[in-house]
């Protein structure tokens, strides 16, 4: 018998991760603001029992789904950064981040389509600028740690600015990803734009063949000069 709060507790995980799971498989396909509760425990196979017994709203299970990535985020751009310990090389450090750092368009649409809700509702809205917050604490963090350590660009010397660059740098470029769905030309731009942000402001042509990829051809003009 003392066994059993257990059994709940993983039953309970469990049926929480597969909510999560047929909601983002839904958001994706239709739209946070056209998704009702319904759908979402149809897709999962639940009864709406299920999901008010891990969440109160959509908003409530949006955030978890939202956490869930922001933490990811956050942790892929802390580990990339962490390798050299204190001292940190710019540079090799833009590279690892955007050859890790997630580029999902399925997230992309449904992140967007959170943050058109989220602008309309100020208290949704500073929630997620609270998860919003992790990822440049993540970057702040690790300037600051490798300040007196490593002679760094003046840029930098406002870690908190900087991150806030980072951070926008990313939201510019997966906005262009998510009209023309090229993931790999997306991490180029994104190495650029760090790049530039980050050290003295020279962007150093792509090598073919660097990392994997190659420059991708036809592609002279940064993605917020395009007319898609």
């Amino acid at each position: 018998m003392q066994e059993t709060p257990g059994r709940v507790t993983r039953r309970r995980v469990r049926t929480r991760a597969r909510l999560l799971d047929a909601a983002f498989e839904v958001f994706a396909a239709k739209g946070f603001g056209r998704v009702s509760i319904e759908e979402i425990c149809e897709a999962a196979g639940f009864s709406r029992g299920a999901f008010y017994s891990n969440f109160a709203t959509l908003d409530e299970l949006f955030f978890a789904l939202y956490r869930e990535r922001a933490d990811l985020i956050a942790s892929q751009v802390a580990d990339a950064l962490a390798r050299e310990g204190p001292d940190l090389d710019v540079p090799a450090s833009v590279d690892r981040v955007t050859e890790v750092l997630l580029l999902d368009v399925d997230w992309l649409l449904v992140k967007t389509d959170f943050l058109v809700h989220a602008a309309r509702d100020p208290g949704v809205a500073r929630v997620l600028l609270d998860h919003r917050a992790r990822l440049r604490e993540a970057i702040a963090d690790r300037l600051s740690r490798a300040r007196g350590h490593t002679e760094l660009p003046a840029v930098l010397a406002d870690a908190d600015g900087a991150a806030h660059a980072v951070v926008a740098a990313y939201d510019g470029v997966t906005t262009q990803l998510l009209l023309d769905r090229d993931v790999e030309a997306a991490r180029v731009w994104l190495k650029q734009l760090l790049t530039a942000l980050l050290t003295d402001g020279a962007v150093p042509a792509p090598a073919p063949g660097r990392s994997g990829h190659e420059q991708p051809q036809g592609r002279t003009q940064p993605p917020w000069t395009r007319t898609s």
